[in-house]
């Protein structure tokens, strides 16, 4: 097998808003340390994510010291938001079910609902190691996951991409690729592996954190918008439709879940335990 690294991190602090590319990242229980800690909802407690606001995509979230954020986006002034104070839970509706949440500062409320152009607010998830169990279908008892959408970590590797990109070139729409990896909002990225091995890699370690690779990542049309400019197009899904539907999904990289913690950076290299 080829020697696989790690090419890139992804964290998102605030769920479907851009974020950050550190060079290391401590791995928590629930996730890389920061990631989806944050989630936008609309007046009625459902989070908001770029399925029904593509402009999300133009937000972005630099996490600070302490759990804090800073937000920007373009015509807003920077706002940093502090970590709500223990108070009241809020439930939250994701994906159908309540998750328990802390409301934000107003000042965080009415910086996204300017930004959005309707009423929203922004929550925190104060204590993932027991709000949000993963998905019971996949998990081992206790495992825990932040406001992702369903599993802590999502990893993507360099070669199937430019497969994917590959046939979208061949596809109905070449003139949408190729499609930079930002698309699929990715954790860790891979580069040296085979296009699709990552299909199969049921255990992996990177650096001294090992995890379990419980699933594919089913793909949905937060793909197919441009994450610079937040217009929508119909590539991957067209495409992962036609070469990569497995089972119900339309599949591109694999769902993590922490087995051993540790920190994981740019350049570890990354051996496929089985």
């Amino acid at each position: 097998m080829a020697n696989l690294y790690v090419q890139a991190l992804h964290v998102h602090p605030v769920k479907s808003v851009a974020g950050t590319a550190p060079d290391e990242v401590a791995v928590e229980p629930w996730g890389l340390s920061g990631d989806r800690r944050w989630a936008v909802v609309d007046s009625d407690g459902a989070v908001i994510t770029q399925r029904q606001q593509a402009r999300l995509a133009l937000a972005s979230a630099r996490p600070l010291e302490g759990g804090r954020v800073a937000l920007s986006g373009p015509g807003m002034a920077e706002l940093v938001v502090e970590v709500p104070e223990p108070g009241p839970l809020e439930p939250v509706m994701l994906f159908g079910k309540k998750v328990e949440t802390v409301v934000a500062a107003t000042t965080a409320a009415d910086w996204f609902s300017a930004f959005l152009g309707l009423p929203a607010r922004l929550v925190h998830m104060d204590e993932p190691a027991v709000r949000r169990p993963v998905d019971p279908d996949y998990a081992l008892p206790g495992e825990t996951v932040s406001l992702a959408d369903a599993y802590p970590l999502l990893l993507t590797t360099l070669a199937s991409l430019d497969a994917l990109n590959g046939l979208i070139a061949e596809g109905d729409h070449p003139e949408e690729g190729p499609l930079p990896m930002n698309r699929f909002r990715p954790n860790v990225v891979v580069s040296g592996a085979e296009a699709w091995a990552e299909d199969d890699w049921r255990r992996i370690a990177i650096g001294d954190a090992v995890f379990r690779g419980v699933r594919e990542c089913g793909r949905c049309i937060v793909t197919t918008t441009d994450q610079t400019t937040a217009e929508r197009g119909k590539e991957p899904l067209k495409t992962l439709a036609r070469h990569r539907r497995i089972g119900k999904s339309l599949a591109f990289g694999r769902m993590l879940v922490p087995v051993r913690l540790g920190t994981v950076r740019v350049g570890d290299e990354v051996r496929v335990l089985e």
